[in-house]
């Protein structure tokens, strides 16, 4: 039996979900002020001088803090049940019911927010690895719980979840470089669709 291990945007999807679940969860009056706070931090992600998990704390600090967990719950709830479907790669959906097909063990491994991520892989039974928002009195304080499930923490976590030893191959597919961290502990390797072989740049072993 091997492992299979998947990050999930980009991946098993056909791009980022995050900015469009915060499109969807953020009051939009706070949308609109925060959009135009954050929009130097976002414009130098899209320049590749500030990394995306700065990003992503950032957006969650100005626009989830104080919410009610619960309303921020069912918002995730609902995207999953149906913002979701709409964005998944079939060839990836075929793979995990490749891998699935032949008894592996299937873990999507992401760095998306827990509160539509879980939902979406409870309704497929799938184990998932993901980051946690962090909550206090039944409301968001703005901050991740613990790091975000990106670059090394990924790999990490699969290795605190699961005995990797104990399986014959490991497989993992990822999309970006913060996947390479997860990539780099598999024996077969798939960036952006494609097999990689250890001497391209998605790290090694």
């Amino acid at each position: 039996m091997d492992l299979a291990l998947f990050d999930f945007d980009g991946t098993i999807t056909t791009g980022e979900t995050f900015p469009a679940f915060i499109r969807s969860a953020v009051p939009p009056q706070r949308l609109r002020w925060g959009g135009a706070l954050l929009a130097p931090l976002v414009a130098g992600y899209r320049l590749g001088l500030v990394p995306g998990s700065a990003v992503r704390a950032a957006v969650v600090r100005v626009g989830l803090t104080g919410l009610p967990l619960a309303e921020l719950q069912a918002r995730g709830e609902a995207f999953a049940r149906d913002a979701l479907p709409r964005v998944l790669r079939t060839d990836a959906m075929q793979r995990i019911d490749w891998h699935r097909s032949r008894g592996d063990t299937v873990v999507v491994v992401s760095g998306a927010l827990d509160v539509y991520l879980q939902p979406w892989c409870d309704a497929h039974g799938l184990p998932v690895l993901c980051s946690s928002l962090q909550h206090r009195d039944g409301r968001l304080t703005g901050r991740f719980e613990g790091a975000q499930c990106v670059l090394g923490e990924k790999a990490r976590r699969v290795r605190e979840a699961f005995d990797v030893a104990h399986y014959e191959r490991i497989h993992a597919y990822g999309d970006t470089p913060e996947d390479r961290p997860l990539l780099a502990m598999a024996h077969e390797r798939w960036y952006r669709g494609e097999p990689v072989a250890d001497s391209n740049a998605t790290g090694t072993r």
